[in-house]
This record gives C-alpha cells, structure tokens and sequence, in this order.
C-alpha cells in the first residue's frame, strides 16, 4: 500500500514539475533565472501589507 502511494507521488511531482518546465514556469536548468525570481519573489514579501 505504502509503495502504491509512494510512485503515485512520484509519479504525480513528475507530472507537474514537465508542466511547469514546459511552460518556462520553473526554470530548473537556468540557475540565474531561478534566482532573479527567488530576489523577485523575496522583495514582494518584504513589501507585503501584513
């Protein structure tokens, strides 16, 4: 049962990270990319009305 679940999991990040990747909404391979947006995504919290 565990192992079931397990692969279904796996199986199911699989299916979401080739979505993202095909849409260029995570570039895994483009490191620079990856931080301008982690900079990006870090300054919008900073200047969130909280």
């Amino acid at each position: 049962m565990l192992s079931k679940q397990l692969q279904g999991a796996i199986q199911w990040h699989a299916n979401v990270y080739s979505y993202m990747n095909e849409r260029s909404y995570y570039p895994s391979y483009n490191l620079g990319q990856l931080l301008e947006n982690d900079i990006t995504n870090a300054h919008r919290a900073i200047q969130m009305d909280y």
